[in-house]
């Protein structure tokens, strides 16, 4: 495995610093226990006032047809590297509740059962990469999603594979290290842009 623990600032778990989003994915399938065990995470996740307004549709490669069906709907670019991936999943929000309200904070909701998910993919030695990359009316069409539902992301799912099997310019993306914004540019208090003072030296 690529390992690339993030740098971090502060100390955070472990699974944290580890996790991150790979391209490259060895051909190897995801054990059925395994699958479930991160759909399981998902479940379990905090969502206002409890609504869980996530669903997913699952494809591996048990199942070519079906595979390849979810894999059409990613974008070619992102077909190209996916394809490699045992299981692919599209997360599905929906945008109201029970009593016919908009749920104003579905896809946060659907986030945190993602993070969920991605966490607890890497504590079993699997990767998740989100992808954005789809094609959202594809998907509803594809899938017979109804208007009150939307279509929030894809994900490629399965045991990280060797970088060198990637396209020159993947690849590069794939060695370099990761990195994220400082603390002191979103971190705030009394007003928006105001650096906190937790953060002063």
């Amino acid at each position: 495995m690529t390992a690339k623990p993030a740098e971090t600032q502060y100390q955070v778990h472990e699974l944290i610093r580890n996790r991150w989003s790979p391209r490259a994915f060895a051909d190897r399938p995801v054990e059925k226990e395994t699958l479930l065990s991160l759909l399981e995470a998902a479940r379990w996740s905090p969502s206002s006032y409890n609504h869980q307004p996530w669903s997913f549709i699952v494809a591996t490669k048990d199942n070519p047809a079906e595979y390849n069906r979810l894999l059409s709907v990613l974008v070619e670019f992102n077909q190209g590297w996916a394809k490699s991936a045992p299981v692919l999943i599209l997360a599905i929000a929906k945008l109201f509740t029970d009593d016919g309200k908009q749920n104003h904070y579905a896809f946060h909701d659907v986030g945190l059962a993602l993070g969920n998910l991605s966490l607890q993919a890497t504590a079993l030695g699997l990767s998740v990469h989100q992808a954005a990359g789809f094609d959202r009316d594809k998907a509803r069409t594809e899938y017979q999603i109804p208007e009150a539902y939307a279509p929030a992301t894809a994900l490629v799912i399965g045991y990280e594979g060797d970088p060198q099997t990637l396209p020159e310019g993947l690849r590069e993306k794939e060695l370099a290290p990761r990195v994220r914004k400082p603390l002191q540019e979103f971190v705030f208090s009394g007003q928006f842009n105001q650096v906190s003072p937790l953060l002063s030296a």
